[in-house]
């Protein structure tokens, strides 16, 4: 079940909302979450509805062991387990097709469903044992807590990443104000419109393009696709997130923040001070941190960071284009620390030509990440910079650059840049902004009708983030 989905829009979300609002017993709450949220899980993979059980009834066990003996040998075997599951379910594929490539063999490979949301579940689960390990955890957690904490709907498939801890009091006892779930309604119908209205439509036009063949692309089309694919996944991804944090507030719980307009980002460390901020948390304390961080010289350090960086490329996806992404990003930030001071602000001369410069390398590091294999993405870029224009490109670009299209490329720019902070910052304590804060519910309501007109009428829509 996704979000975008009529099933979830106007059966499955609204009673679990209404029976949690009359429900006022935490436990009953709780135990209409862990039901609700196993429905949602299971209405598309029912069968594996029982690997997310075990590995819940695993690292509860594994929790309360951990509670009882600090003890690093059970901590390690408890890590191993889950990153078993993982590769087991996700990576088992590539790695016998790599083994077939590099031995000459003939293995036959294994045709395994990758288990939707297993990425996320399994490192929330890792941060809960470690947590345990470290005494970040306060009390035992009974199983239904862990369950709950696990398997909770709204951040169950695609995050963000959650520690125990974020919601351990909110498990145990929770209120939702009338401004909780107004603020919370608004968040979700901005997710909503975020991922109907601009990822849908970039997502048309990227898919277009990285299905051509890359002679027939020409240096402009080549970027407008790779542009269109950066519009997509961020608003997928961020679209997903904000109508996870506000299905959360609804429900009395406070998920971390998953993304702060990191195309306006002014180096590689700025972008992902921005992007995806929930796993870039979870590798920095439970990875980065662990290896030594920043502590041991700066060599170690610039090591670290690549091993991150490679991991996290990993965690994307079992395809060598995802390695290379984050292989990619790992020499970009490992440029960065070696030669750009840690917390230093550049002139503001150069912060345009930083800018700018920054947002070419993500680029070409998502249509790496986009391409179906890397010889594609590879050749693709060479046409990026091939500086060629061709008849056949120019009139296939034409034919993108619809009226619709150029609106929403101008409301994507616009909704990439921090433009609600900056109006609430220069209004805050007038009047005035009172008057911003209804046209933001009035606002949300046109969008939401235009989400629901775009259900209606568009049998495009996919979210890309389940495939992690």
């Amino acid at each position: 079940m996704v979000f975008g989905s009529a099933v979830f829009l106007f059966i499955f979300l609204p009673i679990v909302l209404i029976l949690h609002t009359i429900i006022k017993n935490t436990t009953i709450r709780n135990g209409l979450l862990i039901v609700s949220s196993l429905i949602f899980y299971a209405f598309g993979e029912p069968v594996y509805v029982l690997l997310l059980l075990g590995s819940v009834g695993a690292n509860f066990l594994f929790g309360r062991i951990l509670y009882e003996r600090k003890n690093k040998v059970i901590l390690a075997v408890a890590v191993a387990v889950n990153l078993l599951l993982l590769v087991v379910f996700k990576y088992t594929g590539f790695l016998v097709e790599t083994f077939n490539g590099i031995f000459n063999t003939a293995i036959p490979v294994p045709q395994i469903v990758m288990p939707i949301g297993i990425s996320f579940f399994t490192f929330q689960a890792i941060s809960y044992i470690v947590d345990v390990y470290r005494g970040k955890t306060d009390k035992k957690a009974g199983f239904f807590e862990v369950l709950l904490y696990i398997s909770l709907f709204p951040q169950l498939v695609a995050g963000p990443i959650v520690q125990y801890r974020t919601v351990a009091d909110a498990i145990k006892d929770r209120k939702v104000t009338v401004d909780d779930f107004s603020a919370g309604t608004r968040k979700f119908i901005i997710g909503l419109s975020k991922k109907m209205l601009l990822a849908n439509a970039m997502g048309l036009v990227a898919d277009k393009v990285f299905a051509m063949s890359t002679g027939a692309i020409d240096t402009p089309l080549a970027w407008f696709g790779g542009v269109c694919y950066c519009f997509q996944i961020y608003f997928d991804f961020s679209g997903y997130s904000d109508m996870a944090l506000g299905i959360g507030k609804m429900l009395g719980f406070e998920f971390p923040k998953n993304f702060n307009h990191p195309y306006v980002a002014v180096g590689i460390r700025d972008f992902w001070r921005r992007w995806h901020m929930s796993l870039t948390s979870w590798f920095r304390e439970y990875l980065y941190i662990p290896l030594g961080g920043n502590r041991k010289g700066r060599g170690r350090q610039i090591l670290n960071s690549m091993i991150v960086f490679v991991c996290t490329g990993i965690w994307h996806g079992a395809n060598l284009t995802f390695l290379v992404w984050g292989f990619f990003h790992g020499v970009l930030m490992s440029l960065e620390t070696l030669f750009v001071k840690k917390d230093s602000k550049p002139p503001k001369v150069l912060v345009p030509v930083i800018w700018f410069v920054t947002m070419i390398a993500v680029v070409i590091g998502f249509v790496i990440f986009r391409a179906d294999n890397l010889a594609y993405g590879m050749s693709y870029i060479g046409r990026m910079f091939a500086f060629e224009t061709a008849n056949e490109g120019y009139r296939v670009l034409m034919s993108f650059l619809t009226p619709s299209m150029i609106v929403t490329l101008v409301a994507a720019v616009i909704a990439c840049c921090p433009v609600v902070g900056f109006i609430n910052r220069i209004t805050e304590g007038k009047k005035i902004n009172m008057v911003f804060d209804v046209a933001g519910y009035v606002l949300s309501l046109m969008l939401l009708v235009l989400c629901i007109m775009s259900l209606a009428s568009n049998s495009y829509n996919p979210f890309i983030y389940f495939r992690f």
